[in-house]
């Protein structure tokens, strides 16, 4: 962990001044910044598409009683591509795009998980959802746990009644004000 850090904050930025001057030194330095900022613009447009059909796509799995495992991998993915874009730099630039590509960030998010789960640091457990009961394999299911909580009754009937119960509000144009009745 500690080599991946020295290369990503000492590494990184010293291979980054070495293309942004070569690359200046080609096309002029004028020419060089434009492209790093045009770079950022572009990346940044198309960031803001996938990430919404990213959310679009969670919240149909959501919809269909599904987790949305795939839109949040791709939220991860499109979260670091991002940081790539606005970093400034053609090597980052570079890997920002190449992480836009959907299938090539699928396969990336698929080998980055192999390898932690490989390595020990991960450990995936598939829960039954069908409400109770043992799985196949013996192992308990998600249905029989329960959950212990504690609250406190707002709408009392011993509450001042020149007083509005802690919490609520008469705000009949806010989503939560439309199912409150007018006193």
């Amino acid at each position: 962990m500690k080599l991946f850090f020295l290369l990503l904050f000492i590494v990184v930025p010293i291979i980054e001044l070495a293309i942004l001057i070569k690359v200046g030194e080609i096309i002029g330095v004028i020419p060089t910044i434009l492209l790093v900022i045009s770079t950022a613009v572009i990346g940044v447009s198309l960031l803001k598409r996938q990430g919404i059909a990213a959310l679009d796509g969670a919240r149909q799995s959501l919809e269909a009683g599904k987790f949305p495992v795939d839109s949040v991998v791709d939220a991860a993915c499109l979260l670091v591509a991002g940081a790539f874009l606005l970093a400034p730099g053609l090597l980052t630039d570079t890997l920002g795009f190449l992480l836009l590509v959907p299938s090539l960030r699928r396969g990336v998010a698929h080998w980055l998980f192999d390898r932690l789960v490989a390595s020990g640091n991960v450990h995936f457990q598939d829960f039954n959802t069908d409400g109770g009961g043992p799985r196949q394999d013996g192992a308990p299911s998600a249905g029989g746990h329960t959950i212990e909580t504690e609250y406190e009754d707002l709408d009392r009937s011993d509450a001042a009644p020149d007083r509005e119960p802690r919490g609520i509000s008469d705000h009949r144009d806010s989503p939560w004000g439309k199912n409150r009745k007018p006193r």
